[in-house]
């Protein structure tokens, strides 16, 4: 069984920063591309950055330059660096990774969201 664990998040100024974690725990093979998406009230889910097994990374226009995705494959983690927050980047924000596990079998697995709140 595989199991996404987000932490990180919280209430913060606008301008501030936030560091989020999300670990992946279980009987874990190997971890492909591993993102990060957020939902805010009265939206759909969107798509905020992705990194790839290889390193490579991909953002959304709204968070590039001010959000920082990295992994630390050791530990099964990836993280999301947030500076210079703003107003709407208030969410929940969800992990995301595609996991082949030790059977073999292969799936897309979700964290069960952190709340960011970016207010003064």
């Amino acid at each position: 069984q595989v199991q996404l664990v987000e932490s990180g998040g919280g209430l913060v100024q606008p301008g501030g920063s936030l560091r989020l974690s999300c670990a992946a725990s279980g009987s874990i093979f190997s971890i492909g591309a591993m993102e990060w998406y957020c939902h805010a009230p009265g939206k759909q889910r969107e798509f905020v950055a992705r990194i790839r097994s290889g390193g490579r990374t991909n953002y959304a226009d709204s968070v590039k330059g001010r959000f920082t995705i990295s992994r630390d494959n050791a530990k099964n983690t990836v993280y999301l660096q947030m500076s210079s927050l703003k107003p709407e980047d208030t969410a929940v924000y969800y992990c995301n990774a595609d996991i082949t596990d030790n059977s073999g079998g292969w799936g897309s697995y979700w964290g069960q969201g952190t709340q960011v709140t970016v207010s003064s």
